[in-house]
């Protein structure tokens, strides 16, 4: 993967396809690369050129010291576009990424042509908020997790029942995560070092009325990070937006159900 320079840190990425520019930005701790599983292979044959890195905190970036803040992560992607001269482009992001979307339409709708938010949300409920505490407590006990507990308790947070009821399917999940280790694809968790204590729990909701672009919402009927009363609020409050809600579905849909949501991306992109 080549590297650039942004925001004073290196980031590793790395682009396929030809036509116009599309960025995808992952969720925490995950690598870019998750996007190539069944993402970019859709996008470029939908004449797309797509763009994935991975974000400060998971090499091969680099991974600064200390705590990351959402106006870090946002610099970042900011600079990367820049550096790229992508703007305006077309932008995908997923949980934290969708975040990162969300801050750039809000603050520099001059790079965002559009933008899909999946799996998301405008502000944090009592739960949420919970589940945020919890994490970041365990995050700063240093405590490392066996492997075994950790691979259960991601596929129980990140995936739909109908994932979970079907034994072939979540014996693949949970070998996958139990390799893994302490980290997870796509929520914050003890051993995402700096990125465990990014903001995601602001109400952002009066600041995503002014969002001028078109975007989608995409969520998760089974989704218990970014359930989809809370996506509902991030699609009424952007004038110029649409809610798809796909069935089956947890927090990493995007891997459960990818031919739906390749389908509701491409059909979106193709119409902005």
């Amino acid at each position: 993967m080549p590297f650039l320079q942004s925001n004073g840190i290196q980031l590793s990425y790395q682009s396929a396809g030809q036509g116009e520019n599309v960025l995808l930005i992952m969720g925490s701790s995950a690598a870019g690369h998750v996007w190539t599983l069944h993402q970019t292979p859709a996008l470029n044959a939908a004449g797309y050129r797509t763009i994935v890195f991975n974000n400060r905190g998971v090499p091969p970036s680099d991974v600064p010291p200390g705590r990351y803040s959402l106006a870090d992560m946002v610099a970042d992607t900011k600079g990367l576009i820049e550096a790229l001269d992508l703007a305006p482009c077309r932008i995908v992001g997923t949980s934290l990424g969708a975040l990162i979307a969300q801050e750039l339409a809000i603050g520099w709708p001059h790079l965002v042509r559009c933008a899909v938010l999946m799996a998301t949300r405008a502000r944090a409920d009592t739960y949420r908020r919970a589940q945020t505490i919890a994490d970041q407590v365990l995050a700063e006990s240093g405590l490392v997790l066996p492997a075994k507990w950790s691979a259960v308790d991601t596929v129980q947070r990140m995936l739909s029942p109908a994932t979970l009821n079907d034994d072939a399917a979540v014996a693949s999940w949970l070998e996958v995560f139990e390799m893994a280790g302490d980290t997870r694809a796509g929520d914050a968790r003890a051993g995402d070092g700096g990125q465990a204590w990014v903001d995601t729990d602001g109400d952002r909701r009066v600041a995503l009325r002014g969002v001028t672009v078109p975007c989608r919402v995409i969520a998760f009927a089974d989704d218990t990070v970014t359930p989809p009363h809370l996506a509902a609020e991030v699609a009424d409050a952007i004038e110029d937006c649409d809610l798809v809600e796909l069935p089956r579905a947890g927090h990493l849909g995007y891997l459960e159900r990818p031919a739906e949501v390749n389908s509701a991306i491409v059909e979106f992109l193709d119409k902005n």
